[in-house]
């Protein structure tokens, strides 16, 4: 029901945009997180965004380099990535939680996941 894409190998520096295809679910009405797992390392949770989008949160370490953003029209989600750098390297995956808040979003207690994209950052 989730299918993110959008990763690769890159240069350090270089930006990317990740995209969460959701199917299956009313997109409007689940809040988006996404989250990361880097090799040896635990999943982190790195941002999330309201159900209407008005509202984001981001973990202290990809603050001001990720913007988390969506299109309810496009039931699709995304994260773009501004200089990378060779500790994001990681498996990338973007959750869905069923919300009955608008405004509000999410570290934890996600419903919905699916299959991530890799990106491997080079220095």
């Amino acid at each position: 029901q989730l299918q993110a894409s959008g990763g690769g190998g890159v240069q350090a520096g270089d930006s990317l945009r990740l995209s969460c295809a959701a199917s299956g679910l009313t997109f409007r009405t689940v809040a988006m997180g996404w989250f990361r797992q880097a090799p040896g390392k635990d999943r982190e949770f790195v941002a999330a965004i309201s159900r209407s989008g008005s509202v984001t949160d981001y973990a202290d370490s990809v603050q001001g380099r990720f913007t988390i953003s969506r299109d309810n029209a496009k039931n699709t989600a995304y994260l773009r990535i501004y200089t990378l750098k060779p500790e994001d390297t990681a498996v990338y995956y973007c959750e869905a939680r069923i919300s009955v808040l608008t405004e509000i979003t999410y570290s934890t207690g996600y419903n919905y996941w699916g299959q991530g994209t890799l990106v491997t950052v080079s220095s």
